[in-house]
């Protein structure tokens, strides 16, 4: 009896060695797939803020956490005043906004660093049935349709802006943003650049107190508004207008030029301030100058928002691999959403920023 006995404990033993070494297998399987490399931990980044910048910062996130598995970025588009409350209030990793924080607002949080994160336009979209050409719009006529002052399509500046077209007779129906936004404060800052009225009446600013309009929350709720509005008009991102097959206004720029928007014509506005960018990357890029004949004038950067400091070593070495990508890698596919890629003097900038980013104290290894 002996050795069936010997045999049976040799096949016991070969079994739980082979079930061993599955459990191994399984256990190595599993912490590979956590990250990218072996030193990746498996992170959680939140982040809110920026319609405008969301259809890009989509693509961003998931370009980047395919190649990265153990990173999971979540990003709400909330509009920039959300995503600037939340990052100050400590509830995301991150913030995005199309209005660069002044030194009054960052006085009143912790060490924030802002980086530039790619530019584009701001639109100015319509509703005019049977229209088939692009309208163009002069800074004045931008104007007094924002403050009320042009209340029909038939009017004669509008008519001076579009000659030979035939607008139609209806009432012009505006659009425009009811939460906090960066969008809104882009073009806030080119009304009051290029009107003294709006400047004295109205003023700029991430929420202001419209004239006139109808509200919209988000980008989508502004489109929504133009779209079903016969005469409407709205100011919105590139991609929003197009994505809802809407057409968008050539405005007039102080060199006398009707300017589509579009990403050479935003790269040509960067251009316009490049030196006062390199000294403050805050400067509006609204309205360049004439010698710029190809910039067009509603034009803003827009700004990732982050704590200087924070204690998660995982999670902040997480966030700076992430905007290394997007200050780098991610600056192509910028182009290919109708975001303008920055140029190198921004990029230069961004990296220099980046690098004060620490965790406890201490730079992030």
């Amino acid at each position: 009896m002996q050795a069936p006995i010997e045999a049976k404990q040799r096949r016991l033993t070969r079994t739980c060695l082979v079930l061993t070494t599955a459990i191994l297998a399984i256990g190595l399987t599993a912490c590979k797939s956590s990250g990218s490399g072996s030193n990746e931990q498996s992170v959680v980044l939140n982040g809110a803020g920026s319609t405008f910048v969301y259809p890009v910062m989509s693509h961003w996130t998931q370009d980047y956490t395919a190649k990265h598995p153990g990173t999971n970025i979540n990003y709400q588009s909330i509009g920039s005043g959300g995503g600037v409350q939340q990052v100050k209030s400590g509830t995301v990793d991150f913030g995005a906004s199309d209005n660069a924080l002044d030194d009054k607002a960052l006085a009143g949080m912790k060490p924030m660093l802002q980086i530039p994160e790619t530019a584009g336009p701001v639109c100015i979209t319509y509703n005019l049935p049977g229209i088939t050409q692009p309208v163009q719009l002069s800074a004045e006529a931008v104007a007094g349709i924002f403050l009320g002052k042009i209340t029909s399509w038939q009017d004669p500046l509008l008519k001076k802006d579009n000659p030979g077209v035939t607008l139609p007779n209806v009432k012009v129906v505006v659009a425009h943003r009811t939460d906090g936004s960066g969008t809104t404060a882009a073009f806030t800052t080119y009304l009051s650049a290029v009107s003294p009225e709006w400047q004295s009446k109205v003023g700029k600013g991430s929420a202001v107190s419209w004239p006139v309009g109808l509200g919209g929350k988000g980008s989508e709720g502004v489109t929504e508004q133009v779209r079903q509005s016969p005469g409407g008009i709205g100011y919105v991102e590139l991609i929003y207008a197009q994505q809802n097959k809407l057409p968008v206004a050539h405005i007039r720029n102080l060199a006398g030029k009707y300017i589509e928007p579009s990403t050479a014509s935003t790269t040509a506005a960067i251009a316009a301030y490049a030196s006062q960018l390199t000294q403050d990357p805050r400067n509006p890029i609204v309205n360049a100058p004439a010698s710029a004949p190809d910039a067009y004038p509603i034009s803003t950067l827009t700004f990732l928002i982050i704590p200087k400091d924070g204690t998660d070593q995982a999670k902040r070495a997480a966030l700076k691999s992430f905007i290394q990508y997007v200050i780098t890698d991610g600056q192509s596919s910028a182009g290919t959403l109708n975001y303008a890629p920055l140029p190198d003097e921004i990029k230069q900038y961004d990296q220099q920023t980046l690098n004060r980013m620490t965790v406890n104290g201490q730079p992030i290894q």
